[in-house]
């Protein structure tokens, strides 16, 4: 039970990872075709970046399925359920608490959730393919902490 709990956290923690390589090599390098729709303003629900969520849930869906498909994969799941956790947390924070692509009152308050949103927002000061900063979405560095005046 601990192992596989400490799967589910481990592959989460690794997911950031993942996101922030392809964020920063895929969506601004070779398929800044889809996510360019993401960097400019707009007034419809859906963007051609919203294909990436497609794609990236492709993983977590065969690992689940193989996992309790197959008695001898069964550990595969708890690498799903991870990676599953981490797209349930980027849609959250990313679409929902920083974009408002649902309606929400939401004021943060920690300083850590004010760091990692200055962070997105730094990161959408670029509108193009090249010069950006701050590719991660659940993790941002100090520097990105709001300076108090």
């Amino acid at each position: 039970m601990l192992v596989n709990i400490l799967i589910v956290l481990g592959t989460f923690i690794f997911m950031e990872g993942v996101a922030w390589f392809t964020h920063k090599y895929v969506m601004h390098g070779f398929l800044w075709s889809w996510h360019k729709s993401h960097h400019k303003k707009h007034d419809h629900f859906l963007e051609m970046n919203d294909l990436f969520a497609v794609v990236f849930s492709i993983p977590s869906i065969l690992l689940i399925y193989f996992g309790y498909s197959y008695q001898e994969y069964s550990i595969l799941k708890y690498f799903g359920i991870g990676i599953f956790l981490y797209g349930v947390a980027y849609v959250i924070f990313h679409d929902i608490i920083v974009h408002r692509r649902i309606k929400i009152n939401f004021k943060a308050s920690s300083s850590y959730m004010k760091r990692i949103m200055n962070a997105h927002y730094v990161h959408h000061k670029v509108h193009t393919k090249e010069g950006g900063k701050a590719f991660g979405f659940l993790f941002a560095p100090k520097k990105y902490d709001i300076k108090k005046d």
